[in-house]
């Protein structure tokens, strides 16, 4: 049955990549998209927290984790989210269904461990139709649309430097094309206009993790943690076209491709600001836990030379995340319930994107279950989360969103000779 189970996420994972529209947010028109979360099932159902690490699940956020490895770990993890569109007028309805990451983690020696994988990074999706009056009393419509998004390929290494003393250091590879178009239709007029802008985009960061778990009283474990995502340097080659079309027909009328090359934009650099985050916590070993991390960026210094938005800005970025799980006995024989491990958590995001003076801020409610399968110390991750981002003030969207989490952990032991064949 396991082995059906990886195979049906790992087909799902292949398909996805690729052929998944990860995201259906007017916001991801800005920067380089809407930012995955990134962590395990586990971790987003304690609101995103990266702090909290042990010696049977990966912490793709906090290389420092991979050092407690005893077990080779497979994870997966795959969403389907609800939205609610609104505006001050109108509403829409949509949905859309992800992968969130595929990855392997394995011990190499008591003190060291290293994982890899794939997941995205960001994703870009949206549809917006804006109507206006011209001075002439027309109708006008312009649509923007927007598709695609950045992978991540990824390699980490976690050692124990010294007792309760673990770091590690990840490294990210960045790949893939962002893609916005604008059409114009007058009423009235036999042709309209169009403009596609690309940027095929690649690049590197890195990711450093300390944690430092001290014990109290030989029952309890102080969690402490650094987790700093350096500056994503990204390079963008970019390609833009503008043209006309039949209204009547949709054909194409004429269609010309934009020296950007003499503008000094067909290729640009696109630095992501450094993202650190300090996290604290305090619980008892296989019995409970409970958390707080605060994240900061200086997302102001970001710039975008070749997509430039009106009414838009950018603003230093933070968010706050408080998560907890617990788990009645993990060693029970007579009852599943009293080994399930129960998890809940709260993030603010305050995203640092300010649209026509307002800030895009995020709220989210996230728990779940984790569920034991059979007698190994696999299990598969189920969870919600509910949230909203945006105001409907000054002529923008606010999203409510109910997204469903599934996640898969199984460890396996590598390396370890049978004493029976």
């Amino acid at each position: 049955m396991v082995k059906k189970l990886v195979t049906a996420i790992i087909f799902f994972a292949a398909c996805g990549l690729y052929a998944q529209n990860g995201t259906v947010s007017p916001y991801s028109y800005f920067g380089i998209g809407d930012l995955r979360a990134g962590s395990t099932i586990e971790n987003q159902m304690m609101g995103g927290l990266s702090l909290y690490t042990d010696s049977i699940h990966l912490t793709l956020k906090n290389p420092a984790g991979y050092g407690k490895l005893r077990l080779t770990t497979y994870t997966a993890g795959v969403t389907h989210k609800e939205i609610s569109l609104n505006s001050f007028t109108d509403q829409q309805k949509t949905s859309v269904s992800n992968l969130e990451y595929l990855a392997i983690g394995f011990p190499l020696s008591p003190k060291l461990g290293a994982g890899l994988g794939l997941r995205p990074f960001s994703s870009v999706g949206y549809d917006v139709l804006q109507e206006t009056i011209n001075s002439n009393g027309n109708e006008v419509r312009n649509v923007y649309s927007g598709s695609g998004g950045l992978n991540q390929v990824f390699l980490s290494l976690g050692y124990t430097l010294a007792k309760n003393v673990n770091v590690g250091a990840t490294l990210n590879f960045n790949f893939g094309t962002l893609e916005n178009e604008k059409v114009q239709r007058v009423d009235g007029l036999q042709y309209g206009t169009l403009q596609t802008q690309e940027s095929q985009v690649n690049g590197y960061d890195f990711v450093y993790g300390l944690t430092y778990t001290p014990q109290i009283k030989n029952k309890y474990t102080l969690f402490t943690s650094v987790v700093v995502n350096t500056q994503v340097n990204l390079q963008s080659e970019n390609s833009e076209i503008i043209g006309s079309f039949s209204q009547a027909t949709g054909g194409q009328i004429e269609v010309i491709d934009v020296n950007l090359a003499a503008q000094g934009l067909k290729n640009t650099d696109l630095k992501i600001p450094t993202i650190t985050t300090l996290g604290l916590g305090f619980g008892e070993d296989k019995k409970w836990f409970l958390g707080a991390e605060y994240s900061f960026q200086q997302l102001s210094t970001f710039e975008n030379r070749f997509l430039e938005i009106q009414n838009q800005e950018y603003k230093d970025a933070s968010a706050i995340a408080v998560g907890a799980f617990y788990i009645p006995d993990y060693a029970s024989f007579d009852s599943f319930l009293n080994r399930v491990t129960y998890r809940a958590g709260l993030r603010y995001d305050m995203t640092g994107i300010v649209v026509n003076e307002k800030e895009i801020n995020n709220l989210g409610i996230t728990f779940g279950l984790g569920l034991p399968l059979g007698g190994s110390f696999s299990n598969l991750n189920i969870g919600f989360e509910w949230g909203k981002r945006g105001t409907t003030a000054a002529g923008l969207i606010e999203e409510k969103y109910f997204k469903v989490n599934l996640g898969l952990s199984l460890n396996d032991r590598w390396f370890q000779k049978r004493k029976i064949n």
